[in-house]
């Protein structure tokens, strides 16, 4: 066993070393960020998509009030941030509208099929999941499909950004924002059933942690931590590669976009902070024991569901300028509107999707759970 968790801790020096190394410094650290958010997420067992189900169905509040903790005191000092250093830092924030609802709300029904959103899907797929694995190639694809048709999307109407700092000032908008998590907050204890209400100890360390990563991610990266733009960037450089034509397109046109576009994912804050989560999954589920056996095979339409819900994990994500943790956690944390709206159209959606899972993936015999969802 000891053996085993040496080489966990070897690899994951290996990895950041490795990052310093290729790419300097920030690279190194945004890897490590990222390793911290896979171990937190897959070690602690702290999940989006999973708490979500489990206020629906089971009355059970632990989870969520654990996400909103996380959120506020990510907010308590990353709105204080964000005013300090303006021209340094830059919020999660993105316009309400039409394409962006719909996909928020879509989003929601996907992630309860493959069981994860984005942060979920990336977790899910490192420690070994092979449903998370097969939905991650699925978000991948989708995640560039969007960034093709974004255009059409915004074109279909939205409002200007809106901040809640913006609105009411810092001051107010940072209260606002943590008045809003306790009032949400408040209405997940009361649905709750009695010992489903309050988080563990392992969830309230869990939700310290992701904070601290969090203002972590948004000092060293100068943006929030997201899963998103990282993904669909991967899609494009493998569809460049396969002969695609990039520059005809808008979103990958534009000149920030074609800078990472022609240049090593390694200088991608996005794409550094995934590989670290992917590799910080994978390193956690090692530490515990060695690999489970192979999962059961679902049946053939049912993996082609997963793909399926996956690339409209990616491609809705898009639409919706981001997941569970680019437009929930980051998009609320940094004071943005449209964060608030996402939660509500995806929570929505997730509701939904609950009932959609069991009529699409059938299993061939029972499946042995695995991942965070």
């Amino acid at each position: 066993m000891w053996s085993r968790r040496l080489a966990v801790i070897a690899g994951g020096v290996a990895l950041v070393l490795a990052s310093f190394a290729w790419a300097g410094p920030r690279a190194a650290f945004l890897v490590a960020i990222g390793l911290g958010f896979g171990l937190v997420l897959e070690g602690l067992r702290f999940g989006f998509a999973g708490p979500w189900r489990m206020i629906v169905t089971e009355r059970d509040a632990r989870g969520l009030v654990a996400q909103l903790l996380a959120i506020g005191a990510t907010a308590a000092l990353a709105l204080p941030l964000l005013a300090a250093a303006p021209g340094e830092l830059s919020g999660a924030h993105a316009p309400v509208g039409f394409g962006m609802i719909l996909g928020a709300f879509v989003f929601g029904m996907a992630m309860q099929v493959v069981l994860g959103c984005g942060s979920g899907t990336l977790v899910n797929a490192g420690s070994g999941n092979m449903v998370g694995l097969v939905a991650l190639i699925g978000f991948i694809a989708g995640s560039f499909a969007g960034t093709l048709h974004l255009d059409f999307w915004t074109g279909l109407g939205s409002l200007p950004v809106i901040t809640l700092q913006g609105a009411l000032g810092d001051t107010g908008g940072l209260a606002l924002t943590l008045a809003a998590l306790a009032l949400v907050g408040y209405a997940a204890i009361r649905r709750a059933a009695p010992g489903k209400r309050l988080p563990p100890l392992r969830l309230w360390v869990a939700a310290g942690l992701i904070a601290a990563l969090a203002l972590l991610n948004l000092v060293v990266a100068g943006q929030p931590w997201g899963i998103v733009y990282g993904l669909g960037l991967w899609g494009a450089k493998v569809a460049q590669a396969g002969g695609a034509d990039l520059a005809a397109t808008a979103f990958w046109a534009s000149a920030g976009n074609a800078e990472r576009l022609s240049a090593s994912i390694l200088t991608d804050v996005t794409s550094l902070t995934n590989i670290g989560l992917i590799a910080g999954a994978f390193l956690a589920m090692r530490w515990r024991r060695a690999p489970d056996a192979p999962p059961a095979a679902l049946t053939m339409p049912s993996w082609a569901a997963v793909l399926l819900a996956g690339l409209v994990l990616g491609y809705t994500a898009r639409m919706a300028f981001g997941c569970n943790v680019g437009a929930f956690f980051s998009g609320i944390s940094t004071g943005s509107l449209h964060g608030w709206v996402w939660f509500a159209a995806a929570f929505g959606g997730s509701m939904i999707g609950l009932n959609l899972r069991p009529v699409l993936l059938v299993a061939r015999q029972p499946v042995p759970a695995g991942g965070v969802a």
